[in-house]
């Protein structure tokens, strides 16, 4: 992608990745990617927000260089500092090393690290601040956790623009950089909704935080650190009301609580519908069914897991460890929202039993409040065990009142 004129003296710089499918090992981008970044030409000063990924340095600099050499670049605003952003910065730096890095306190930490220079010439930027360009301004927002401590915004006062980060963004990639070129509006609205889940899920209250802060500004364009930038008049009130509505908090009127579970021959099924039952006796308007996770689209399972007020999982020992499937699930879980979540683990097992307390010390370590020591039953269970493991249902039931 060549160099695109948003504004006067305004210019996205960014690259290209289309062929990208797994974004930071965990998240499918079926659409591929961007590395935005954004070239401000005020009449006295040069400030580049944002660099790219190392891997794009050559494209990058051609970008840039079609607009202004990187030896005019006074100021590097870094919005962010995952090496998604930050990753061509050192390599700029070898090119001009009187650039002066702009970044909250926390990005400033983070990039001594990042970069593993000890001689960047840092501009530390509080809340409200503003860095003359001139003829221009820019003025930082803090906006921690969206989604790291270090995140903020950078508002172009005089052209209304707003480089919201990762805030607003998609993986999604069209040679096209305006959202009224969009091609495929289907498939934009699919990685705009998996981003917010992936990027943005687990912060819905600094979202909604977010939102109040940009809420009076008068945006004609939001550019965002990855996809299509936001225009006034196409998707800009779309996509904020989107976030608003997604960010706020779920409140169930009766407690949901889902029973997870795998079973090799069926025990640990048992086990389950004996815990369901023993949960109704207690809670009779609860919703609470069981799942056999091998039946289920995991990341359906792990948003029920997320938004349920309490769970319980089981799982058979097999080779002295809980079975794959319960692990996968796990890795689906909002570790910051399900903080102190209510749950239960259970499992049959032949000779050792390892899978209880294994999965029991991985909840702990998700900091969740986990019942017990959970029901170790050795292979099938007797109409006694069925009987515990109702007790234990109803106890796990009257602990959530």
């Amino acid at each position: 992608m060549a160099a695109v004129k948003i504004a006067d003296s305004v210019y996205a710089v960014g690259v290209l990745n289309p062929g990208l499918r797994v974004f930071d090992i965990v998240m499918k981008t079926e659409f591929g990617t961007t590395y935005n970044a954004y070239l401000v030409v005020g009449s006295d000063k040069t400030a580049l927000i944002e660099t790219c990924h190392r891997t794009y340095f050559e494209h990058f600099v051609e970008n840039i260089e079609s607009i202004c050499p990187i030896e005019k670049i006074d100021y590097v605003i870094l919005n962010h500092n995952e090496p998604d952003h930050s990753g061509a910065l050192a390599a700029l730096l070898e090119h001009n090393p009187k650039m002066t890095v702009v970044a909250s306190q926390a990005g400033s930490l983070y990039l001594k690290n990042i970069t593993n220079r000890s001689d960047i010439q840092f501009k530390v930027v509080k809340d409200g601040e503003t860095l003359s360009l001139g003829n221009k301004t820019l003025r930082f927002i803090n906006a921690p956790f969206l989604h790291w401590p270090d995140s903020m915004f950078t508002w172009l006062e005089e052209d209304r623009v707003l480089f919201s980060c990762d805030f607003l963004g998609s993986h999604y990639c069209e040679p096209y950089m305006f959202d009224y070129n969009i091609t495929y509006p289907s498939k934009y609205e699919e990685a705009f909704k998996g981003y917010y889940d992936a990027i943005f899920g687990p912060f819905g209250s600094y979202v909604l935080k977010g939102l109040e802060k940009i809420k009076d500004l008068d945006i004609d364009f939001v550019c965002p650190s990855h996809g299509p930038i936001i225009t006034r008049g196409c998707r800009l009130d779309y996509v904020r009301e989107c976030y608003e509505r997604w960010s706020q908090p779920i409140v169930h009127e009766t407690k949901v609580i889902p029973i997870f579970y795998t079973s090799a021959y069926g025990n640990t099924r048992l086990i389950a519908q004996a815990i369901e039952k023993g949960i109704r006796s207690v809670l009779p308007d609860a919703d609470t069914e069981t799942y056999d996770i091998i039946d289920y689209d995991m990341g359906s399972l792990g948003r029920m897991l997320n938004q349920s007020d309490a769970f319980a999982l089981g799982s058979p020992t097999i080779n002295r460890d809980a079975v794959p499937p319960a692990w996968m699930l796990l890795s689906h879980v909002d570790a910051i929202g399900c903080a102190k979540k209510p749950c239960l683990v259970f499992g049959s097992y032949g000779w050792s039993g390892e899978a209880v307390p294994n999965l029991t010390a991985r909840l702990n370590g998700l900091k969740m409040s986990v019942f017990g020591e959970g029901m170790k039953v050795c292979f099938v269970p007797s109409e006694e065990d069925l009987e515990k493991a109702t007790q234990l249902g109803a106890d796990f039931a009257a602990s959530l009142k």
